[in-house]
């Protein structure tokens, strides 16, 4: 019992409710997580509101005419602007049996006038919530009611000495009813064109969450991989000259230091774009101008690497791109090839930059062709701008990853002019 009182007492009070917007309390959607519909209580009441009042004013008018209301005829009146409250929940019931109270009113005699538009809410609803075929069946339900109570059973029926209707009264009660539906017909159109639109939206934003996800995820692998494995390289390398020759040990501490440094602010980079979407980031994005820290890295780790081209200006996306496909194929030469020596060559021409990247080889390992997800990152990156990767064997031995990436303006950076 103590431990039920503390979670009374721990669970959050809900906030009041007003009741004349939401209802009495008995009208709260189930507690148990299925979602019921919420009864129209406002509309409802104004509905009801409406229909006694104009229906007095209507019975005015038509004095003589009509029976004169009394408490069945406002029992009726009651009914049939209440029973729409329930035309969420039971739309087909709502619309059927309106027109069902509405007859009775009429084929009791009692005035024209405000009751008619119950039955127009009835089908609305029934019409919004997707049963077309039942709204139209209450109003040709309607009408052909009164079509036999105006010119068949009107001798019978109340008031007396009462003729039967003009058939041109038929045709304004026809053709209130279809403008009734056909009016529904048209918001259920555009309920509908809005819930597509906003599904559609949905999805888009789903579609750019998961292309958000994809781009963090290929920016953090490119820059782990090649930091860690310039990191490997280099603690293998201070291990074994450790005690025979501590200062190139020292060296490799140093390179390791620098480029786990290095590794940490562009993961801090990368993920401060989690934190503050919509700001800018802090630091500008790396591309080819980057180009020889990638080679000094790279001569850390043993690897020589001989670059031909200059570097063409290049929009920030593509050159982003370009500088990760190099970075990430010099760290597969550096983790799967036997071969010191890399070629990286830079050529810009027909608005379109073509990067290869060589080693001769031969591969260290059963996966020298890369088996984790740095070929599949280049070639994502390649795919997004609208280009093309491949990368494989080369005839004469070694691997080859050769990038054509399309350029808006390939030209010379103003710096290397």
């Amino acid at each position: 019992m103590a431990g039920m009182d503390a979670e009374r007492e721990r669970a959050p009070e809900r906030a009041p409710r007003p009741w004349w917007r939401y209802g009495p309390p008995w009208a709260d959607p189930a507690e148990d997580g299925r979602r019921t519909p919420r009864p129209p209580w406002r509309s409802t009441a104004v509905l009801v509101g409406f229909v006694l009042v104009g229906s007095g004013f209507a019975a005015r008018a038509q004095e003589g005419e009509r029976a004169a209301l009394d408490a069945f005829a406002g029992a009726l009146l009651l009914l049939a602007g209440a029973l729409p409250l329930w035309r969420r929940r039971h739309p087909v019931a709502v619309a059927f049996g309106t027109a069902a109270v509405v007859l009775v009113y009429l084929g009791a005699g009692y005035p024209y006038g405000p009751v008619l538009f119950a039955v127009a809410v009835a089908c609305f609803g029934a019409v919004v919530a997707g049963h077309r075929r039942a709204a139209w069946a209450a109003a040709g339900l309607l009408w052909a009611g009164h079509v036999l109570i105006a010119h068949w059973l009107y001798r019978w029926l109340p008031p007396t000495g009462d003729t039967a209707a003009s058939w041109g009264q038929e045709a304004v009660v026809a053709a209130w009813a279809v403008a009734v539906v056909a009016v529904s017909e048209l918001a259920r159109v555009r309920r509908e064109q809005g819930a597509r639109d906003r599904a559609e939206r949905a999805r888009a934003a789903r579609r750019r969450a998961d292309a958000e996800r994809l781009r963090i995820a290929r920016e953090l692998h490119d820059v782990l991989a090649h930091s860690l494995s310039v990191i490997n390289v280099q603690a293998g390398v201070g291990l074994a000259l450790l005690d025979s020759d501590p200062e190139p040990a020292r060296a490799a501490l140093r390179t390791i230091k620098a480029q786990s440094k290095e590794a940490l602010g562009e993961v801090r980079q990368v993920l401060d774009t989690l934190r503050a979407p919509g700001d800018a980031p802090r630091a500008p994005a790396p591309g080819l101008d980057r180009l020889p820290e990638l080679v000094e890295q790279a001569a850390a780790a043993g690897l020589a690497v001989a670059v031909r081209g200059r570097p063409p200006r290049l929009p920030p996306g593509t050159d982003l791109a370009a500088f990760r496909i190099v970075q990430e194929a010099l760290t597969n030469v550096v983790r799967h090839s036997a071969s010191r020596h890399a070629r990286v060559r830079l050529d810009a021409a027909g608005g379109a930059l073509r990067l290869r990247v060589d080693d001769d080889g031969p591969p260290a390992g059963a996966d020298a062709g890369g088996g984790g997800n740095g070929l599949a990152g280049m070639r994502e990156r390649a795919a997004a701008l609208g280009g093309t990767i491949e990368a494989g064997p080369r005839p004469d031995g070694g691997f080859r990853v050769l990038a054509v990436l399309p350029v808006a303006a390939a030209g010379t950076r103003e710096d290397d002019r």
